[in-house]
């Protein structure tokens, strides 16, 4: 059966941007798909820095969150949006997953910012990291905001719409991608 992993790359408190991941992933299963889905909420484990030692030898929760991260066959990554950037807590988890452990899987990307200036900066810097793992992103993000959260929950109906698009999208490419493996392009140069 194949799964879907929300990655919430935050490590504070879960709050709106983990309310509407839940949300995203609680769509497939009202779907009656037979996908399984996860949420992997970076905070909730102690997760060492990379500094190039093998998973075995990390004494935390290190080597069981790669592999968590390792066994799904698609993701949505949400990240809030700080100075401009995705961040550091999820920057740290991709720096210690291998190149094959994308590779040729499929991502959707969402991320979170208090304005209109930071909405590029998970197409401009969150992005060429998972190209370069060589990881297949389905086209366009979900940019969210305060405004469009009500009482904590996600309220705006474009919204909602934009990350049930994503999710389907994740699907929709995941099948094509297992139905015709070489279709989308040759491995990463990282892989070489």
């Amino acid at each position: 059966m194949p799964t879907l992993l929300g990655i919430h790359g935050s490590v504070t408190q879960p709050g709106r941007l983990h309310q509407a991941l839940e949300l995203a992933l609680d769509s497939v299963e009202q779907q009656g798909t037979s996908i399984t889905t996860s949420l992997l909420h970076l905070g909730d484990h102690q997760i060492s820095f990379a500094d190039g030692r093998p998973l075995s030898a990390f004494t935390d929760d290190t080597e069981a969150v790669v592999r968590q991260v390792l066994a799904a066959d698609m993701y949505v990554i949400a990240t809030p949006i700080f100075r401009a950037s995705f961040t550091a807590s999820l920057k740290n988890l991709l720096d210690l997953i291998p190149v094959e452990g994308l590779m040729g899987k499929v991502c959707g990307l969402v991320g979170m910012g208090a304005t209109d200036h930071h909405y590029l900066a998970v197409a401009t810097q969150l992005r060429p990291v998972l190209a370069w793992f060589g990881a297949h992103l389905v086209p366009g993000e979900v940019y969210l905001q305060s405004r469009h959260f009500q009482d904590g929950k996600l309220a705006d109906p474009d919204a909602i719409a934009g990350l049930n698009a994503l999710v389907n999208g994740i699907i929709a490419t995941h099948q094509a991608t297992v139905q015709n493996p070489g279709m989308l392009g040759p491995k990463p140069f990282a892989a070489g």
